[in-house]
Order: C-alpha cells, then sequence, then structure tokens
C-alpha cells in the first residue's frame, strides 16, 4: 500500500512541458486527503490538474472513506472505481514512494525510486463531482498491484508504474479495458531500487526534504 509519496520539482521532459494552470505540488512527505498533481487527458492533450487524494465520489457520506488507493484486481467488480477505471484513468508522477518494512519491534521506512531517478508515473483513477451548477471538486486514488520480488520484503503492495512510452494510451479514455489492464503489472525487478530513511517520515508534519534522504545503501535486483 502506497501510504506517502516524495514529489520533487519536475524539470525532466516531457512533464515540464505539460500544460499547466498552476504549479504542480511538490513535498518530500505527501500524504493523503490532501491536494496532489496529477495528469490527466483533456480535449486530446495531456496536462497537469489538482485532485484531492481519496476518491470521492458524489454519494461518499464520510470523507475520511475516501480511498486513496484501488486494488487492481477489483477495479471493475467495485462501483466506486469500474466508471472511472473506464473513462477517466490518469498519471501520479512522483520521485519515490514510501513503504514500510515490519520489523520486531518498529516498521523501518523505505523509499523506492527508480534507480535512475527518472519519475515514476503511477497509475491512478480519478473522479468529480459537482458543488453548483459549475463548481466542482475532482479527486484522485493510485491503482496497486502486487509486489514484485525486490519489493516483497518491504510490502505486499505497491503502486502500478506505467512506462512513459504506454502513458498516451493509458490516459486515452478511448483505450478498451482489457489492454489498460494488461499495462496493471508489477514493476520490472530491474527499474527500481529501494533504501532506508529516517522515521521522520511516520509523521507528515514533517515536511524536509531530509525525509527522503537515505540512511542506508540501497537495494536493488541483482541478475
Amino acid at each position: 500500500m502506497a501510504g506517502r509519496l516524495y514529489i520533487k520539482p519536475w524539470t525532466t521532459p516531457p512533464l515540464d512541458a505539460l500544460r499547466q494552470d498552476s504549479q504542480p505540488i511538490v513535498g518530500p512527505n505527501l500524504a493523503p486527503r490532501r491536494p496532489i498533481s496529477i495528469i490527466r487527458q483533456d480535449a486530446g492533450e495531456a496536462q497537469w490538474a489538482t485532485a484531492f487524494w481519496g476518491l470521492t465520489p458524489p454519494w461518499l457520506k464520510v470523507l475520511d472513506h475516501a480511498p486513496h488507493c484501488a486494488r487492481a484486481e477489483s477495479l471493475e467488480q467495485r462501483p466506486m472505481f469500474r466508471e472511472a477505471f473506464h473513462a477517466r484513468r490518469c498519471l501520479i508522477p512522483v520521485a519515490g514512494v514510501y513503504v514500510w518494512k515490519p520489523q520486531p519491534r518498529m516498521k523501518q521506512p523505505f523509499l523506492v525510486t527508480r534507480v535512475d531517478r527518472a519519475p515514476l508515473l503511477l497509475a491512478g483513477v480519478w473522479c468529480r463531482y459537482h458543488t453548483t451548477l459549475t463548481e466542482f471538486n475532482d479527486s484522485t486514488a493510485l491503482i496497486t498491484v502486487p509486489s514484485n520480488a525486490l519489493l516483497t520484503p518491504l510490502s505486499d503492495r505497491f503502486p502500478a508504474v506505467i512506462e512513459a512510452s504506454d502513458a498516451p494510451e493509458w490516459l486515452a479514455p478511448t483505450t478498451s479495458d482489457e489492454r489498460s489492464h494488461e499495462m496493471l503489472t508489477p514493476a520490472p525487478l530491474e527499474l527500481l531500487g529501494a533504501f532506508p530513511v529516517s522515521r521522520r517520515v511516520n509523521d507528515p508534519k514533517h515536511q524536509d526534504w531530509a525525509c527522503g534522504h537515505p540512511t542506508g545503501p540501497m537495494t536493488y535486483w541483482h541478475q
């Protein structure tokens, strides 16, 4: 499960070239139920948008029940996610995802990144509900899949990573559900690495960039 994200300012093509009405949200320790920046397709063009991290369809009564993650295996079985998966897919670009490794006396936080430190494009869905005829709120949830063999000791699930070459197809509402499901697979073993970080990240009030600094060596896949 992905409970915290590490998102830095983007100067990486093509993210820096996307249309945006405001600066993308960044932070070293972003928690659910806060605004977050997503990439979605609008009028055939990929662009930045801001959404509440926790999917809130119009019928949801309790905001604390808004799920920040959706299991890929049940997207089409759960009404909360079915329509969004069919027509409103998005991407959440991050520099890393925090996970917590169970240990005898505590859980050790790790930051999972690409080994080349390029952006991770995480799969998501979004929805909108109107508060008036002209005003609305957007919200989003990450899509998780079973972890690959490298990450299994740290967490049993991890957000699905969409390859940059697949991003246009993932975002297009015309892409079939079958094809979209094919993109929701565990990340390639050689793509990701993980290193331990300070337990300061356990408290979302801590928003200094040192939260994502390594306190030990990176673990990555060896052939």
